[in-house]
């Protein structure tokens, strides 16, 4: 049977299959299952990068574990637990520790915002949420659901400890059990309740006032489209009459890996009027779309006065509500490639 996008459901292996099998044999089976886990490895981690390089140290874990596997839990679960643990050990490395830092206003004053406190945080390709993604009927598909990936989602669980974190994915988004998430994570069915209802509660007060009206849906919808086409218009032109006119009045910008928000459409227009207009303007502008963490978004190019080619500068993933942005989140060049998009165009 084919999922979405290619991807088949494969027969569960058996745990003499899986103790027995040799170095390939046993490397085809688990690859199965690269995607779903860089996916997971993601949301634990926040950054892309890492998540990619954690799917083979994940895989390299299960071939050395694999005569542990008795095949109490199916193989794809006991893949799931061994990347989880994996993650956890990367987040307690002292050379890996994350603080969540407070973000200051152009002004310099605190400021309260998951996405500019979390400096690690990086987009995901849609073309790669693909491949995770099961057809929507099935069970699964809450694992690439819009509302468990897009941005203020993964800036918002970056706040929880490692392991409340770990219990509130494997519960609210992969689905399983409290007994399944306890044996995974060697803690008491207690244990798991106690975290995830702490979890829950950070997340209701880190995430969007709104995002109970969010939908599961796994693409941009045709109105958040044609937004960014105007936007993507707006931006090439330099007209920031036009821009200003798709920014809700309380829009916000932040730009990981810098701490900085830009609160409100004055501040945001204010940040990008020296850019766009007057004698000091940056040069000439490209912007193309993309699609990141089932969110519009666009990939921004720059030829300066003088030179030959556009030039990658950044990429602007937008959240949208009733219509306008509310709010930009702007990241460096630097996942061009991963997107698909080469830097210089």
């Amino acid at each position: 049977m084919v999922l979405g996008h290619g991807r088949q459901r494969y027969a569960e292996p058996s745990a003499e299959v899986i103790r027995a099998g040799d170095e390939s044999a046993f490397t085809e089976l688990a690859s199965r299952y690269r995607h779903e886990l860089r996916v997971h490895l993601y949301r634990m981690l926040g950054s892309f990068t890492e998540a990619e390089d954690l799917v083979q140290e994940t895989l390299l874990r299960a071939w050395r574990k694999r005569a542990d596997f008795a095949g109490r839990s199916t193989f794809r679960a006991w893949l799931y637990a061994i990347a989880t643990r994996a993650a956890l050990d990367v987040l307690a490395s002292p050379a890996r520790t994350r603080e969540v830092a407070m973000a200051v206003d152009s002004a310099g004053a605190p400021a309260s915002s998951a996405l500019a406190e979390v400096a690690w945080l990086q987009p995901y390709p849609d073309e790669l949420l693909d491949l995770a993604a099961p057809d929507g009927g099935d069970p699964e598909a809450m694992a690439i659901a819009r509302e468990t990936i897009e941005l203020a989602f993964l800036a918002a669980i970056q706040h929880l400890p490692p392991r409340q974190r770990a219990v509130l994915i494997l519960r609210d988004v992969a689905g399983w059990s409290a007994a399944e998430t306890a044996g995974s994570l060697e803690m008491s069915v207690a244990s798991v309740k106690s975290a995830l209802q702490r979890a829950r509660a950070t997340m209701r007060e880190r995430l969007p006032g709104r995002r109970a009206e969010w939908g599961a849906a796994t693409a941009p919808s045709e109105s958040e489209r044609a937004l960014l086409r105007r936007y993507v218009t707006a931006s090439q032109q330099g007209e920031l009459s036009a821009l200003a006119a798709l920014l809700r009045e309380d829009a916000r910008q932040t730009m990981p890996p810098d701490r900085l928000v830009f609160d409100g459409r004055a501040a945001i227009l204010d940040l990008w009027r020296p850019v766009l207009e007057g004698e000091e303007a940056w040069g000439e502008w490209r912007s193309v779309p993309l699609a990141v963490n089932r969110q519009p978004a666009a990939a921004n190019y720059l030829r300066r006065p003088g030179e030959a080619v556009f030039t990658a500068v950044n990429i602007d993933v937008l959240r949208i509500e009733d219509g306008l942005i509310a709010e930009i989140t702007t990241f460096g060049p630097e996942l061009l490639s991963a997107l698909g998009r080469e830097p210089v165009m």
